[in-house]
């Protein structure tokens, strides 16, 4: 059975290093989890949508909850799927500072990544919109 699960979280550090770690380990751990999806990461928040096996993506969101490189981890959204939108990547990354805001306009009242101020479903939609215009600067 195939989940999607959209969460949100602060990042602890919020240096390049830290964020490419972070991007380094799940394209390294993800592909043998059969775990795919996409971050957005700006103004040290994290937006991220993972997709797999119904275990293995509760397993890595338990993980997600207990990394010290997280805090205030926030469920926005669960669902079970039949297909996954994200497939084709171990961990597509969006560039946020490349980023046109009128798409955040779109869905929020300010040009902020913040998925703590709207539903979670706004925020699948946000990133479904960010992958379909190429705001993603990592596919692997």
């Amino acid at each position: 059975m195939l989940v999607r699960l959209l969460y949100c979280s602060r990042s602890v550090d919020t240096s390049a290093a830290a964020i490419e770690s972070i991007l380094s380990q799940s394209r390294q751990h993800n592909p043998v989890s059969g775990i795919t999806g996409i971050l957005c990461y700006g103004d040290g928040i994290f937006l991220q949508c993972i997709e797999g096996g119904r275990m293995q993506v509760s397993d890595l969101f338990g993980s997600i909850q207990k990394d010290p490189r997280h805090k205030d981890v926030a469920l926005l959204y669960f669902e079970e799927i039949l297909e996954r939108r994200f497939g084709g990547w171990s961990m597509g990354q969006v560039n946020i500072s490349k980023l046109n805001h009128s798409v955040l306009l779109k869905y929020s009242e300010k040009a902020e990544l913040d998925p703590y101020a709207i539903p979670g479903k706004v925020s699948l939609s946000l990133l479904e919109d960010l992958a379909a215009t190429a705001a993603i600067c990592g596919r692997s």
